[in-house]
């Protein structure tokens, strides 16, 4: 039991939580605003960057990933890069088809 490092140091103040809340309402609002705009073939990366952005803000604060190990980081990391492997290839195929 020894060996089983302590969380405590893991504990901050619910200030940093309303914050993170706040900033991903806000990337919301920003994300339907960004819909009604017409930015061609680039929607679909601004919203993509939109999304990334939200999902690190609870990657990093809601689920604790910034105070884990290095090796779960770099598990995360690579769940990642082949999610974004998916998407270029999906996306590569995808425009292939509409024009």
């Amino acid at each position: 039991m020894e060996n089983i490092k302590s969380h405590s140091g893991h504990k901050h103040g619910y200030g940093i939580y309303i914050l993170v809340w706040l900033a991903l309402v806000t990337l919301t609002a920003l994300t339907a605003a960004v819909a009604g705009i017409n930015f061609g073939k680039l929607s679909i990366v601004v919203a993509l960057v939109i999304a990334m952005v939200k999902s690190y803000l609870v990657l990093t604060e809601f689920m604790h990933l910034k105070m884990e190990q290095k090796a779960f980081k770099m598990f995360v990391l690579v769940a990642l890069l082949f999610l974004l492997i998916s998407f270029t290839l999906l996306f590569s195929d995808y425009s292939s088809f509409v024009r």
